[in-house]
């Protein structure tokens, strides 16, 4: 079992900044380390996330204001999130993802998500 925590969420104004970080316990060697999120009445969507390699991906919304980052050692997940607007208020969610021996195929574990609520 991996079990991600988030923590760092809280109430900001809009055009400030929080940061997220996000901690898997369990030992295991994870492949992949992202965030979701998701608003009262929105689908969950992807914000960003991060391979082992360093390789990362984000949301259009998102790109220029959210920078995510990865320590493999420690098995952690930042999200720095700068210029924040109303529309970012979402629960955060952190992911983690372990690979197996069938190519293509990964177990996702998901953290118990944290608020972040942008007031304007």
């Amino acid at each position: 079992q991996v079990q991600p925590v988030e923590s760092g969420g809280g109430l900001v104004q809009a055009g400030g900044s929080l940061s997220l970080s996000c901690a898997a316990s369990g030992g295991a060697s994870l492949v992949k380390m992202g965030w979701y999120r998701q608003a009262p009445g929105n689908p969950r969507e992807l914000v960003a996330d991060i391979t082992s390699g360093g390789i990362t991906k984000y949301a259009e919304s998102v790109k220029g204001r959210f920078s995510i980052s990865m320590d493999n050692a420690k098995n952690m997940v930042y999200l720095q999130m700068d210029s924040l607007k109303p529309d970012d208020t979402a629960v955060y969610y952190c992911t983690a993802d372990v690979g197996h021996s069938i190519p293509g195929v990964s177990t996702r574990y998901w953290g118990q998500g944290t608020q972040v609520t942008v007031s304007s």
